[in-house]
Formats: structure tokens, sequence, C-alpha cells
């Protein structure tokens, strides 16, 4: 019998939310061996960190999680003294975390640099973004290109891709996509302000994106809702 190749690694930023399940499920059925990055940045919804274990173990991926305070900065109604708002959002919300995904990028590529791995996967999505900056085709291909100037491993000849094989689609599709994988969205976590049981408050930007979708794919929707939210 002949030895199996090792499968190629690849770190999957994973915050717990639909997305980013999706992601790793994408990822794994593309035959890499999954190494999941979660960031404990100081979010308000921090059941979604509990929702990144739940779904790594689901997935049988090796989880990291990583302490970094942004509430340090704050600047974000997710990291600060600021309400998340419940009516639709104009412009970039306040939800918008600075630098956020250039901060989990670069510690994604920090770790796929240590691990061997030349490929990470980030959940962005540019159809329904909540009109996040870093989550545009622009921002990806430019931290790629940075990446392959900035590493060891890419100047000696290993080249880093990000994947994101969200990009495109809209929430209807990722669910679907997701479902026929065999994701279980009832382990995600995507409210803004979700309680620490990971119950949604069914008004934020997320909730609404993430109900829409489900509603959009005619999949039942398995998210818990605060009970004064029901």
């Amino acid at each position: 019998m002949k030895n199996q190749p090792d499968k190629r690694k690849a770190v999957v930023l994973l915050s717990g939310g639909l997305d980013s399940a999706t992601v790793l499920s994408i990822a794994a059925d593309q035959g890499f061996e999954c190494y999941a990055l979660s960031v404990n940045y100081g979010q308000r919804h921090r059941s979604e960190l509990t929702a990144a274990e739940n779904v790594a173990r689901e997935m049988s991926a090796t989880l990291k999680t990583i302490a970094l305070d942004l509430r340090e900065f704050g600047g974000s109604a997710l990291t600060d003294d600021i309400d998340v708002p419940e009516k639709q959002s104009e412009g970039i919300p306040v939800t918008y975390v600075p630098a956020r995904n250039t901060i989990m990028l670069s510690l994604a590529l920090a770790w796929a640099e240590v691990l061997g791995a030349g490929d990470i996967f980030i959940g962005v999505n540019a159809v329904d973004y909540s009109g996040y900056p870093d989550c545009r085709p622009e921002f990806i291909n430019a931290f790629e290109e940075m990446a392959n100037l900035a590493t060891r491993a890419a100047v000696v000849g290993h080249r880093l891709t990000i994947h994101t094989p969200l990009i495109d689609l809209a929430k209807a599709e990722i669910i679907a996509q997701g479902i026929a994988l065999g994701v279980d969205y009832a382990l995600t976590v995507s409210c803004y302000q979700a309680d620490e049981e990971g119950r949604a408050c069914g008004v934020c930007d997320s909730c609404r994106i993430r109900a829409a979708g489900f509603k959009s794919a005619a999949i039942s929707d398995p998210t818990r809702y605060q009970p004064a939210r029901e």
C-alpha cells in the first residue's frame, strides 16, 4: 500500500459566524488540512468564540484562539461603548472595526508561515457585507500582494494564496452551499449583540441579513433568538 500524500495545510479564519463556518467546510471539502484561527478581540458578542469552538470541533479542525483586545482602541460598536444600530445603516456602519481584517489576516499569515501553509481562507463577502471596506476584492488582492513581499516563505518561492470563496455570493447562495456540505448552522452565532447563550437579538444588521438569507434560500432558520425579541 502506497503512502498517502500529505494534505496541503490551510489557515481558515473562523469567527463562529455563518460565513466563516461555510468557508471552513469549503476548505475541508477541497481537501485541505484545516487550521482554524479565532480571535478574541474584545468583541461584545463573545459567544461567537464559543460558537467557533463548537464549529471547529464539529468539523474536526484544529483551532487556535488568539487574544488581542481591540477595546484598547475602541472606535466601533463592537469594541466600544457605542450602541449597535437596530435599524438599517447607511454608508459604513458603526459596527465596522478599524483594521480588523487587516489584523486578522496578519495573524493568519504568521501562523501559516510557521505551519508551512500556503493558503489562507477568509469569509469576506462583497454582496451582503454591510459596507465594510475590508471585505472588498481590492483589499484582499492588495493584502495577498503584500504578504508575498513580506514573508520568508514567499521570498524562497512558496507563495501564499488568500481564498475568498464567498466574495461574490448572496447570503442565500452561501447558506445553500453550506447546507450541501453539511454545515450545522445552529452552531453558529452571527448577531452583533448575542447574549451569553449565543441567542440573537434579531434586529441588528447581521441578524437581518442572516434571516433574509435563510428566507430567500427557502431553508429553515435554526437561529435561536433572545426571548424579548421573539
